[in-house]
């Protein structure tokens, strides 16, 4: 299980939250190689920051000045819920004054505004000082749109190695195990798939943002779909019938296996284009689940989340 398991993801994710509980009010928490959820953007990196950034998570953009009052209001908010969604979109914050021309041609008539690109598309969101409530709603549709119409499942946020050098030693230590993961970890022990699959499970009823435990599961469900089978057998099914999303989905599955996950992404892509209906849609979410298990740092993910979007619209 943990040679297949992405466990560098999960501790990514647990030192992100370490860092965010660390982090001064205020301030933004960073990834390692600079990535942040909330950044500042200019004329000059917005291309980078804001459209390939949109390949990967949505990004929120937060037109502001230093001037402005409301302003003032909304963006503590706007940064806060940008750590708590912990990569599920990313903030990007424009001052009006210092880029003039982004404000012109995004029509920004007033202050604060905030607006959205998703998959390299702009999505308005709202003008004004909003309640948290209605930010939440309106975060929630736009993450919920990024998944589903473009494939996205947000960028990696933390460390991926020691800052200093005190660390080295901790780095190399065994990570103490989570107690919610006991029965799963015994279960996947004792080599009881179905009752890791169910542990894993009863985890996310009570926890549904447990990110190991949703890896955990992801990765263990694709032993079981694999488990005792012919890895000849289901190709050649594969070949024969194209339009089988079913044998399509499975043959991709023993892609991964294998360490292949271009060729797994391709097909998954091509058989959401050749379906319609269900199949389409069970094609679609079981390549977002692979995009999970590779991680969202192997630069195969974004390239293939920009094919998948380029056949579904």
């Amino acid at each position: 299980m943990r040679g297949v398991v992405d466990l560098g993801a999960v501790k990514a994710a647990a030192d992100n939250a370490a860092k965010r509980a660390a982090t001064p009010a205020g301030e933004p928490a960073a990834a390692s190689g600079g990535q942040r959820v909330v950044i500042d953007v200019t004329e000059a990196t917005f291309e980078t920051d804001v459209l390939a950034l949109s390949q990967q998570a949505p990004v929120v953009i937060d037109f502001w000045a230093e001037w402005c009052q409301p302003c003032k209001q909304l963006s503590p908010l706007l940064e806060r819920l940008a750590e708590e969604y912990a990569g599920r979109f990313v903030l990007a914050k424009i001052d009006v004054d210092a880029n003039p021309r982004l404000a012109q041609e995004f029509g920004i008539q007033g202050i604060p505004a905030v607006m959205a690109v998703v998959g390299g598309q702009l999505a308005p969101l709202f003008q004004g000082v909003v309640p948290e409530q209605q930010a939440r709603q309106v975060l929630d549709q736009l993450v919920q749109l990024g998944e589903e119409r473009f494939g996205l499942t947000g960028v990696v946020v933390g460390g991926a190695g020691p800052e200093i050098d005190e660390s080295a030693t901790e780095v190399d230590e065994e990570p103490a195990g989570d107690p919610l993961l006991a029965a799963a970890d015994e279960a996947l022990e004792s080599g009881d798939l179905d009752g890791a699959v169910q542990a894993f499970r009863n985890v996310l009823s009570d926890h549904p943002a447990h990110a190991e435990a949703k890896l955990g599961l992801i990765n263990t469900e694709l032993l079981v779909r694999t488990q005792g089978v012919d890895p000849a057998k289901a190709r050649e099914a594969a070949a024969e019938h194209p339009d089988d999303a079913a044998a399509q989905t499975l043959a991709a599955d023993l892609d991964i296996l294998d360490g292949r996950a271009d060729e797994a992404f391709a097909r998954l892509v091509e058989t959401v284009r050749r379906t319609a209906g269900d199949d389409r849609n069970k094609a679609r979410l079981h390549l977002l689940d692979l995009f999970e298990i590779v991680g969202a740092d192997d630069p195969r993910v974004p390239k293939a989340r920009m094919a998948l979007a380029g056949v579904l619209f």
